[in-house]
């Protein structure tokens, strides 16, 4: 079974960074491509950034290309999002997910419970 675990939101900068970090309780973290979702405030959940379940392939919504980074760990089940250069407009909860390599979320099969990310000008 799939438990995912979201860490590492809080309260930063313009221009500042923080690393969004989720973990899998389960044994099948390698099998999976992660993603990383997002939602602000009054609007529908956007696509991030996903990682193929080997790390070889990454991809991004244009607008954090440059400055967020996905990594993955499988030994410790767990994927990362590195971001900075932080914006406003970057102001969301954020979402990690389980399942086929994608940027849609229809694509991933489980969930974590989303960490608060909040940028102040």
């Amino acid at each position: 079974q799939v438990q995912l675990v979201e860490s590492g939101g809080g309260l930063v900068q313009a221009g500042g960074s923080l690393k969004l970090s989720c973990k899998d309780s389960g044994r099948t973290f390698p099998s999976f491509a992660m993603g990383w979702f997002r939602q602000p405030p009054g609007k529908e959940r956007e696509f991030v950034a996903t990682i193929k379940p080997n790390g070889g392939n990454t991809d991004y919504r244009d607008s954090v290309k440059g400055r967020f980074t996905i990594s993955r760990d499988n030994a410790k089940n767990t994927v990362y999002l590195q971001m900075n250069g932080l914006q406003v407009e970057d102001t969301a909860v954020y979402f990690c997910a389980a399942g086929s390599y994608s940027g849609h979320p229809r694509a991933y099969e489980f969930w974590g419970q989303g960490t608060q990310v909040t940028v102040s000008s």
